[in-house]
């Protein structure tokens, strides 16, 4: 098995204009259709052709804020952004890559409405990389700079809504070697790139800030892209069953063959409406305009039914159809469920695959489904990861011919005084050593790492005590999270002596909730020393135990 990983990471900054890109407000709508043409080549690209087939229409919402005529494609983009190509040649320099000397942006195609300008811009910033993890090296085959989608809203089967202040924010893309060789190892790699990122200190934070991608193969299978890979945990279990599913081809595939079964007839959909708009349970498929067709599979009882993976290979076959509109299939191997034993003798096959929706959108969706069928590969595509640990098929796997020169930036310079960023080991030994190893490792993975890098100062155990224990005491409490502007400002007001430890918590939790906290500042020496006069030392930390700390009275 080959495994390797895409890694997304964005980074702060829109990549050709100044946008915000934090404004989510809807203050204008507008309505787009692509269309798709021939690269340079001549070729036109499969992934592109079939998505150009589904018709919908895109809309777009936006700010005027959170994006302006460079999202719009109504004005050329404007020069990258140079923090951004800052940022992608330190990366590229720890990942210990040879950074290219100029940098020139090509267009990908992208025609699912993601980008208005119906491609989206990228640049190759450094090749031939590695990380070391455990004494074991692996590849960092490229790095490059480029555009991230807009964030899909909506979908329907008429079109599809996106918001557009996420289009444009600068991405990395980090592709390693396909020299992984378990799942297990690919999360590990998965986690040091992600570490590797976040210690920069340069990057976006927040969820979805970073992702990935897994690409597998096995022997006498084919690459495969599983996008949406965003748990590191599920990483093994979706590689794994990749494994299966490509393995459990591979044996149907070797049946069909032996039995002689990809001699199927040519594609003649059959109009059985007649046969079966009665049928009871097929009533919440019909609609006024609705037909039922079908294709005729002989010798192909069982083979629908057979275990792909966690799936079956009918709904290898479904995912396909759905290209065309349709919301699934009913194939032979269903004829008990929906009480359909007969059709099998009005149509004279023992296999067969029905879909029920408009002629129009049932005769592509087989059209589809037949050309899936008749492959005696299995197909390069890329899959969306789902949360059961499975995956389903979103479109062929893209080539080259979505590829071609962007002719609006010109060739750039790279920065050449960027330095690569710390090394890792050094920032690890370094946390090690303010921390016990259990509490390191835990700051080390956390999201707001960044904050105790910058705050640790005050003091290291507080600190990460604060971001990892308290916050997750707060979100268990409340159900969300103190920002990190609050947690800044309460940790501000211990280093200043204006609170003690203990009140860290109830002080940012009234915080939260624009509460007043002036009862649980710190006491001065002077109001200790009236206390002192009525009370014991152990009365007053058991009684003010928010406003005291031990030190304060210890010398009293």
């Amino acid at each position: 098995m080959k495994i390797g990983l895409e890694i997304h990471q964005r980074l702060p900054y829109k990549l050709f204009c100044n946008c915000s890109y934090e404004d989510d407000s809807e203050e204008f709508t507008v309505f787009r259709s692509l269309n798709l043409t021939a690269s340079e080549t001549g070729e036109t690209d499969e992934a592109a052709r079939l998505e150009i087939g589904k018709g919908k229409e895109n809309l777009y919402v936006g700010s005027r804020d959170g994006c302006c005529l460079v999202e719009l494609d109504e004005e050329p983009p404007h020069l990258p952004n140079p923090q951004s190509l800052e940022i992608a040649v330190g990366v590229a320099k720890t990942l210990n890559m040879y950074v290219l000397r100029r940098l020139r942006f090509m267009r990908k195609i992208v025609v699912d409405g993601s980008n208005t300008s119906g491609f989206q811009r990228t640049a190759l910033v450094g090749v031939d990389g590695f990380i070391e993890i455990d004494g074991n090296r692996y590849g960092i085959d490229t790095l490059c700079l480029e555009e991230e989608s807009a964030d899909i809203l909506e979908s329907t089967d008429d079109y599809r809504k996106y918001h557009l202040s996420r289009l444009g924010i600068s991405l990395l893309e980090i592709s390693t070697s396909p020299d992984i060789r378990d799942g297990e190892e690919a999360k590990a790699v998965a986690q040091h790139i992600g570490l590797i990122l976040r210690m920069t200190g340069k990057v976006a934070r927040g969820i979805g800030s970073i992702r990935q991608d897994l690409n597998v193969s096995v022997e006498g299978g084919n690459r495969v892209e599983i996008k949406g890979a965003q748990e590191l945990e599920m990483i093994p279990v979706w590689i794994e069953n990749e494994r299966r599913r490509q393995l459990d081809l591979i044996s149907l595939i070797s049946y069909l063959k032996e039995k002689d079964l990809y001699r199927i007839p040519e594609f003649n959909p059959i109009d059985v409406t007649s046969l079966v708009e009665s049928n009871p349970k097929l009533q919440k498929f019909f609609s006024r305009e609705s037909r039922a067709f079908l294709l005729r599979y002989p010798g192909y009882s069982g083979v629908f039914s057979r275990t792909i993976g966690m799936r079956r290979y009918g709904s290898e076959l479904s995912d396909y159809a759905k290209l065309g509109g349709v919301r699934g299939i009913i194939h032979s191997d269903e004829s008990e469920k929906y009480g359909l034993e007969d059709l099998k003798n009005h149509v004279r096959s023992d296999g067969w695959v029905m879909v029920i929706d408009s002629e129009k959108r049932a005769i592509q969706s087989l059209r589809y489904l037949y050309d899936r069928s008749k492959m005696d590969i299995v197909p390069k595509e890329t899959r969306r990861a789902l949360k059961d640990g499975s995956t389903e098929f979103m479109r062929p796997l893209p080539g080259a011919a979505r590829m071609y020169p962007e002719t609006d930036i010109p060739i750039i310079d790279t920065p050449t005084y960027v330095d690569r960023f710390r090394d890792v080991k050094d920032i690890i030994n370094e946390i090690t050593k303010e921390l016990n190893r259990e509490l390191a490792s835990r700051i080390l993975w956390n999201r707001r790492f960044h904050l105790y890098q910058r705050l640790k100062y005050i003091d290291p155990k507080t600190v990460a005590v604060t971001i990892e224990d308290t916050v997750t005491s707060l979100r268990r409490e409340l159900g969300r999270e103190p920002e990190d502007h609050l947690l800044e400002q309460v940790l501000l007001l211990y280093r200043d002596r204006k609170i003690t430890k203990r009140a860290i918590k109830e002080v940012l939790k009234r915080m939260m909730q624009n509460l007043p906290y002036d009862d649980l500042l710190r006491f001065s020496r002077e109001k200790i020393s009236e206390l002192l006069k009525q009370l014991s030392k152990d009365e007053i930390m058991k009684r003010y135990s928010m406003n005291v700390d031990y030190e304060d009275i210890r010398d009293l």
